[in-house]
C-alpha cells in the first residue's frame, strides 16, 4: 500500500550574491530550523535526511545538519545539478511512499563563487564532454559560458523554427522582476524594461545579461512525512505531493541535432506526462507553476514542454499574459531563478516552500487566489528533470 506523502513544514533563507552571503553550514541550519518549526517537529523526530549541493566536499550535509541536532539518523548527500534540490525532494518522498520510514527532511543549500559556473575537476573526463560536442557540432564554438552556449543556442534554435519578436525573450526577464518584488526572499527586486534587457551586455544568442539567471547562494528546506505521523504527532495535512517524476536523457538530447534536445526538452516533457497520467490531471488544470527559468530561452522552452501551451505557440502565450496574474497560468510568482536566484542545489526546495505557501494561502502579495494544483519543474544537465504536483486537500 503507498503512504500519502505530506509537506508538513518548508522553509528558506533570503537568497544572497556570493559577496554577501554566508557560508553554507549557516545557511543549511537556517533553512532547516525555519522548515522544523513550520512543521512544528524537532529534529530528533527526523527519521533520515537528504542534502543537496553541488559545490562541495562530501559530508557537507552532516556538517550542516550537525549544528541542528546529531540524532544519528541516515544523512545521504544528494549531487544532479541544478536539479539537486528537487532529486534530494524525490528520494525524500520515495522513502515516504515505499512505507520504510515516516518522517523525512529534504535539504538543499548551495555557497556559490562569483561568475559563470564551470568544472572544478580538470584531471578527469567531465561528465559534459558529450553535451558539448553535439554543442559544437551543431552551433560551433565560442568564448561564451557553456551554459549561455546551451541554453542561447536552444532559443536561437526555437527562434529559426517558429520566428520570434525580438522582445519575447526579454518580456520574460520583465515578468520574473515583476513577481520577485514581492518576495522578501529574492535577490532582484527591482523593476527592468524590455529595452532594459535588450540593451544589457550580449552573452550567447539571443541572451544579454539580464536574461541569465545569477551565481546565488541560499539554503531550502522540507519536512515531509506519512499520514499516521502526521495525525499522530497533530501535523498540517493540508499540502500533498500528488504526484512526481524523474527522468534522464534519451538518445534525442545527442542524436538529433536539436539545442532544444541538448538542455533537456525531452526529458522535461517525458517527466509532466508521466505527473499528469499518474495523477489524472492535465495541464490545464494547473493555474501556477515554479518552472526552472536559469534563462528566459529555457522558461519559454518549458511552457511548451509542460504542456502549458501548444508547441510553437508560447510567443502568443507570453504576449497575451497568459503566463502571469490574470492569464491562464502564472509562471514563477516567486520571481523564479532569474530574479529570485538560483543557488543549484537550493532551488528545487525553494520551488517547494513557494508553491506549498501557494496552496496554503500564505503567498502574500503574490498569491495566486484559489489555487489548489501546483507544478514545480526542475532540470539539470548532465541530466536529470524532476517534475512535482501538490494538492491542496481538506
Amino acid at each position: 500500500m503507498v503512504e500519502r506523502v505530506h509537506v508538513a513544514g518548508v522553509g528558506m533563507v533570503p537568497f544572497a550574491t556570493p559577496r554577501t552571503s554566508g557560508p553554507y553550514v549557516v545557511m543549511g541550519e537556517l533553512a532547516t530550523r525555519a522548515a522544523l518549526t513550520d512543521a512544528g517537529i524537532e529534529y530528533g523526530q527526523l527519521q533520515q535526511a537528504y542534502v543537496g549541493y553541488v559545490y562541495g566536499d562530501s559530508t557537507s550535509g552532516q556538517a550542516a545538519l550537525y549544528r541542528v541536532g546529531q540524532s544519528g539518523i541516515p544523512i545521504v548527500n544528494v549531487n544532479n545539478n541544478c536539479s539537486t534540490g528537487s532529486s534530494a525532494l524525490f528520494l525524500a518522498r520515495q522513502a515516504i511512499e515505499s512505507g520504510a520510514v515516516d518522517c523525512v527532511l529534504a535539504l538543499g543549500f548551495e555557497q556559490m563563487q562569483r561568475g559563470a559556473i564551470g568544472a572544478h575537476w580538470q584531471d578527469r573526463p567531465s561528465p559534459f564532454l558529450r553535451f558539448d560536442e553535439v554543442t559544437h557540432e551543431i552551433q560551433g564554438e565560442s568564448e561564451a559560458p557553456l551554459a549561455a552556449q546551451y541554453f542561447g543556442g536552444a532559443g536561437a534554435a526555437y527562434a529559426a523554427e517558429y520566428g520570434l519578436a525580438d522582445d519575447t525573450f526579454a518580456r520574460i526577464a520583465v515578468k520574473a522582476r515583476a513577481h520577485a518584488a514581492n518576495n522578501p526572499y529574492a535577490v532582484f527586486r527591482d523593476a527592468v524594461t524590455v529595452e532594459e534587457v535588450l540593451a544589457s551586455p550580449q552573452i550567447f544568442g539571443p541572451l544579454t545579461r539580464l536574461q541569465c539567471c545569477p551565481p546565488t547562494c541560499g539554503a531550502a528546506a522540507a519536512v515531509l512525512c506519512s499520514d499516521e505521523f502526521a495525525r499522530k504527532h497533530g501535523l498540517r495535512t493540508d499540502v500533498v505531493i500528488k504526484a512526481q517524476a524523474m527522468t534522464t536523457d534519451s538518445p534525442s538530447t545527442f542524436t538529433e541535432a536539436d539545442m532544444r534536445k541538448v538542455v533537456g526538452y525531452d526529458m522535461s516533457k517525458a517527466a509532466a506526462q508521466q505527473v499528469y497520467e499518474k495523477a489524472g490531471v492535465s495541464p490545464e488544470d494547473i493555474p501556477v507553476v515554479e518552472l526552472h527559468d536559469c534563462f528566459t530561452t529555457n522558461e519559454l522552452l518549458s511552457y511548451e514542454a509542460l504542456g502549458l501551451t501548444p508547441e510553437g505557440t508560447a510567443e502568443k502565450f507570453i504576449v497575451d499574459g497568459d503566463n502571469t496574474y490574470g492569464g491562464r497560468v502564472v509562471t514563477n510568482p516567486s520571481g523564479g531563478l532569474l530574479s529570485k536566484g538560483h543557488p543549484l542545489g537550493a532551488t528545487g526546495l525553494a520551488q517547494c516552500a513557494e508553491l506549498v505557501w501557494q496552496l496554503r494561502g500564505d503567498a502574500g502579495a503574490r498569491q495566486v487566489e484559489g489555487a489548489r494544483l501546483a507544478l514545480q519543474h526542475n532540470i539539470g544537465l548532465g541530466g536529470a528533470a524532476v517534475v512535482t504536483l501538490y494538492e491542496k486537500v481538506g
